[in-house]
């Protein structure tokens, strides 16, 4: 039970944190003239509906959701605000985004493994549609490179 619960918790982390995070660089670009800005909105659309699944998820196995740390978001909003502030070219937040989105799919795949005979099919069938969203922004994110 412990293993789907901490499978289950990552996955809402992970859509809590993209969401948060979308969000924060949408605001950071909105007065900039940056292609971009249409795919990261779509972005946090996919988050969305993936933290609504694991949320749903989560109420069904009885399991409080806990987002990422105050720590970790406050690290993360900082970190992006530089970035951009330094260089809000698309080519440079792609890269970023790349990088980002490349962890996640390294990170979920580390648990689907981990936790993979201890948890039901929906949960693993959810991790896995998180990791080919992840894999195909990242195709999404070349145009930009």
């Amino acid at each position: 039970m412990k293993e789907k619960n901490e499978l289950l918790m990552h996955i809402y982390e992970t859509c809590d944190m993209g969401v948060k995070s979308t969000t924060k660089l949408i605001d950071l670009l909105r007065d900039k003239d940056n292609k971009i800005k249409k795919l990261l909105e779509d972005e946090l659309k996919e988050y969305e509906k993936y933290l609504v699944k694991s949320e749903k998820l989560l109420k069904k196995n009885k399991v409080e959701p806990e987002g990422a740390g105050v720590m970790a978001e406050m690290m993360a909003k900082m970190s992006m605000k530089m970035d951009v502030k330094k260089d809000n070219s698309d080519s440079n937040i792609a890269g970023i985004l790349t990088e980002g989105f490349t962890m996640g799919i390294i990170n979920m795949n580390k648990k689907i493994e981990s936790y993979r005979d201890d948890c039901d099919n929906s949960i693993i069938d959810l991790a896995n549609d998180i990791v080919k969203f992840q894999e195909k922004e990242i195709k999404n994110l070349k145009n930009y490179l």
